[in-house]
């Protein structure tokens, strides 16, 4: 019987083994075995590997191309050096895959760094006069939407930026457009980050409320962030002066434009009377009135970051690129961060930028299509990560409820193009609102004059 049960057991195992012999990649047959039982153990059944395989087949790639560059050097220009630095596996993908690219098409590549202050002029000129200074340059939106678009200096290149492993569709078909068609690309899937940092460890002295449950209660709204504000400006030692406040920032009009999923201009139209914008602006005016921020003490832009260092402050409105240069000035606090709190006109979470930037193909070049196969192939790798920015996130934050803030306001990115205009008087516009001036008063001022500026640049009919 002993015999009978073992002669048995081996031929399942066999069977077992040429079943299993089509999937095996190595010849390491019970690896796959293994793998296999685990998936259906953990799941009930195997579906949801087969719906990772499809999710995987749906992702676009360009079809394979052959060419020959004849030893050409791709000049890549930004205003910080992009050469593909291999510190982590990621890039240690994209380099090898450059190297074969190179190899395959006959090309080198050169990545040229210029000063930001000169970068503008720089590159402008050099697309104006039919020479540009690279390949693949990077441009700010500010000055290229609509302004080198409407004069023909730039490839639309949204039909070779298809494979949503490599592009960032965000970018290139919905922030970097113009009348329908995408100007501007980028490899990174990660956006730009705007929230509220909060001084934990303050917060627990001041015995408050944790500002995470007023997320977590979906609560966290203009109301009770203002409430939170109030309540953290106290005199702690009874001497009659404030010695701890609530917020840092006296100019807050950028977050309430973006928290209320608004700005002050759509396309080539002023927006100052929609009733989100004009929501955003009576947010920033009571925020002065009501002296809700700490009170400035002469300093200059970099004051609220400032104040915040010093540890007596709750809240800072600011980008997630601050954050390290914080953490290294505090590291005796515990910095938390949450999303700016929801405007009225808001459903979810924001991020903005109002400077965008991207990586954009000039005219004058004569192969956009070979270009942007190249970038897509560097950078069409099986990431190691979990999410994009998984590895800057983690090193930045230790409590897990911080770096799920950031992934909830991370998508929904805002880009404000007030700054577009080069005669919009945004800054004297701010600045009436942070002096207390009637919302009503500064609309009617600068209405006029705000369309004229959108006008200078897109023309008039």
């Amino acid at each position: 019987m002993r015999f009978f049960k073992t002669m048995l057991y081996m031929l399942v195992l066999v069977l077992l083994l040429i079943a299993c012999s089509d999937n095996a990649a190595d010849g390491d047959v019970e690896r796959d075995v293994i793998n296999d039982a685990e998936d259906t153990s953990e799941n009930g059944d195997i579906e949801e590997t087969d719906d990772e395989a499809s999710q995987e087949d749906e992702v676009y790639r360009t079809p394979e191309m052959d060419f020959d560059l004849g030893g050409q050097t791709i000049k890549v220009v930004s205003w910080w050096d992009m050469t593909i630095d291999t510190d982590n596996p990621d890039n240690i993908q994209r380099q090898e895959n450059l190297e074969e690219l190179m190899d395959k098409h006959n090309f080198e590549i050169e990545y040229i760094a210029i000063d930001y202050e000169e970068y503008q002029e720089r590159v402008t000129a050099s697309l104006l006069a039919g020479e540009p200074i690279g390949d693949i340059v990077r441009l700010g939106k500010t000055y290229t939407i609509p302004a080198l678009v409407q004069q023909d200096l730039l490839w639309p290149i949204d039909e070779y930026t298809q494979n949503s492993n490599a592009f960032n569709q965000l970018m290139t078909n919905e922030l970097y457009t113009y009348e329908g068609r995408g100007y501007g690309f980028t490899e990174d899937q990660t956006n730009l980050v705007q929230g509220i940092f909060y001084n934990r460890t303050l917060m627990n002295e001041l015995g408050m409320k944790p500002l995470q449950e007023y997320v977590d209660e979906d609560n966290w709204n203009w109301d009770t962030f203002i409430d939170v504000a109030k309540e953290a400006n106290k005199d702690t030692n009874n001497d009659g002066s404030v010695d701890t406040w609530g917020l840092a920032n006296a100019g807050l009009l950028v977050h309430a434009l973006y928290s209320n999923n608004t700005g002050l201009t759509d396309g080539n139209q002023e927006i100052l009377e929609d009733p989100a914008t004009l929501e955003a602006l009576n947010f920033t005016s009571q925020l002065a009135t009501e002296q809700v921020p700490r009170p400035s003490e002469g300093g200059d832009w970099t004051e609220p970051g400032q104040f915040f260092r010093q540890g007596n402050t709750l809240m800072y409105a600011g980008a997630l690129h601050e954050l390290s240069g914080i953490q290294a000035d505090m590291a005796d606090y515990d910095i938390g961060f949450v999303p700016f709190p929801k405007g009225p006109s808001a459903d979810t979470y924001h991020s903005a930028e109002a400077l965008l930037q991207a990586l954009t193909i000039p005219k004058a070049v004569g192969n956009p299509e070979q270009l942007l196969y190249i970038w897509e192939k560097i950078n069409d790798i099986d990431s190691i990560y979990d999410y994009p920015g998984q590895a800057s996130y983690e090193s930045l934050f230790v409590n897990e409820e911080d770096i799920e803030n950031v992934l909830m306001v991370a998508p929904n990115l805002i880009v404000l193009d007030h700054h577009t205009f080069p005669n919009l008087e945004y800054y004297e516009f701010e600045g009436e609102l942070n002096e207390g001036t009637s919302v009503s008063t500064v609309v009617e001022t600068y209405k006029s004059s705000f369309q004229a500026a959108i006008d200078e640049v897109y023309g008039t009919e």
